[in-house]
């Protein structure tokens, strides 16, 4: 679909705006402690984020419409999906060096295309399974020196653990994509947005008989900003689809390793290895070339309704 106002520019810059505020979300998840249960960082990253975003949709006039829903099963199911993808992947970034963190969780886009084609029936060619293959190999090539570490213990099995969680929660965030593509058919992106945010806040509240903690004041207030982070981000990244095209803003998700990178290095000491370098080339080159066939796909599609009309 193509945006309304077309100032691709500022759409672009939305999107590199929302890419280093989820860095931020992160770094401050990662600067909280690894002792914190990821249900619990789950539950400040979804209740704090509805602060902004509910400002923002006062703002725009659109709170009160944003609660009406004809699909709240639909909203379940994607809410059910999502929380468990970002408890997954919580646990993961902070087991894992941020550069690892980041890159692992490109493999759910190539995922969303396998799912897309199982439960959606959409046409996926040999250029994009072929794409799909090679992204596997980039992900392969960055998850299999931490899969090695099982056998070491301590500390490198829980880099061990936190590389599948990562994978994993890949793999339900496709699921999580491909339920967003149902609802948008018939609801709007704020009672998407609005609704995740909610269901995520109250699911969590689930594990806290699995051991939720009573923190200091430091990690309290950098869970909080990490959840208010998280919302002002999925703002931006509304902001961005709003000035210009999916398929132009999506490839500068990937600034996201070059920027996550330089984070880790200062803040955490952290640098990326051989591994997670070639493998993160690869799976980025497979994930740009889909959404470059994906744009293709959409001009065809385009030339072809209006062929018909």
């Amino acid at each position: 679909m193509r945006s309304a106002t077309g100032n691709p520019m500022r759409g672009i810059a939305f999107k590199v705006g929302s890419v280093v505020v989820f860095l931020a979300m992160q770094t401050f998840i990662k600067l909280a402690g690894s002792d914190i249960q990821p249900g619990q960082v789950t539950f400040c990253r979804s209740f704090f984020a509805l602060f902004p975003i509910m400002a923002y949709l006062a703002y725009r006039g659109q709170l009160r419409s944003a609660f009406f829903t004809a699909n709240p099963i639909g909203h379940l199911k994607r809410g059910i999906l999502g929380i468990i993808s970002m408890g997954l992947g919580f646990y993961g970034l902070l087991h894992l060096p941020l550069p690892e963190a980041i890159a692992l969780g490109y493999a759910m886009p190539l995922v969303a295309v396998i799912f897309a084609a199982l439960f959606l029936g959409e046409t996926v060619r040999i250029y994009r399974w072929s794409a799909v293959l090679f992204g596997m190999v980039g992900v392969a090539i960055i998850s299999w020196p931490k899969l090695t570490l099982f056998r070491e213990g301590g500390i490198h099995a829980e880099q061990a653990i936190g590389a599948i969680t990562v994978l994993l929660a890949s793999v339900l965030g496709g699921m999580a994509m491909i339920q967003v593509r149902r609802l948008v058919e018939e609801e709007k992106t704020a009672t998407i947005v609005l609704y995740f945010s909610i269901i995520a806040a109250v699911f969590s509240l689930v594990t806290v008989p699995f051991g939720w903690q009573v923190l200091d004041l430091k990690p309290q207030l950098l869970l909080v900003a990490a959840g208010f982070c998280g919302g002002v981000a999925q703002i931006l990244l509304t902001e961005s689809y709003r000035h210009a095209d999916v398929s132009t803003v999506a490839p500068f998700e990937y600034t996201s390793i070059v920027i996550g990178s330089v984070i880790a290095y200062f803040v955490f000491g952290d640098v990326p290895g051989g591994s997670t370098l070639m493998g993160t080339a690869i799976v980025v080159a497979a994930g740009i070339f889909i959404i470059y066939r994906e744009h293709q796909l959409d001009l065809e599609r385009r030339a072809a309704r209006q062929a018909g009309s």
